[in-house]
């Protein structure tokens, strides 16, 4: 069962960055003013490689490879967008509440990234452990 829960959230974490990473590119001229209104240097390389990594990190992190170093390198990303797209307390009104919420939402995203990575280092350790002793 916990293999199961494990797969389940792993896979959901994946989607959270798969679409989004997609949307960069369907959606690029949205996602250029959004960087924009934020004075974000170097916009379209910064956009770019976004979409690519979420991309890719998404898809390594279906495949179950890497996963560990994977949902590292994906919690930094969810760190820098926190702090650099849901800057909720530079907003006031509406908009500063729903960047608020964003910005919550992916502390909780972030602590899955970093509990998925910490049980994967965990079962890669164990794992070598175990060889070593046979």
């Amino acid at each position: 069962m916990d293999k199961m829960l494990l797969t389940a959230g792993r896979i959901l974490l994946a989607l959270y960055f798969l679409i989004p990473g997609i949307m960069k590119f369907v959606s690029w001229d949205m996602h250029i003013g959004l960087m924009e209104k934020h004075n974000m240097p170097f916009v379209p390389v910064l956009l770019a490689a976004a979409g690519v990594f979420q991309i890719v990190a998404a898809i390594l992190l279906i495949a179950n490879r890497y996963t560990a170093i994977v949902a590292l390198l994906l919690a930094g990303l969810v760190l820098v967008i926190n702090v650099n797209l849901h800057d909720f307390w530079n907003l006031a009104g509406l908009e500063g509440a729903h960047e608020m919420q964003n910005f919550i939402k992916n502390l909780g995203i972030l602590a899955g990234l970093l509990v998925l990575s910490g049980h994967s280092w965990s079962s890669t350790c164990a794992t070598k452990i175990d060889k070593v002793k046979k």
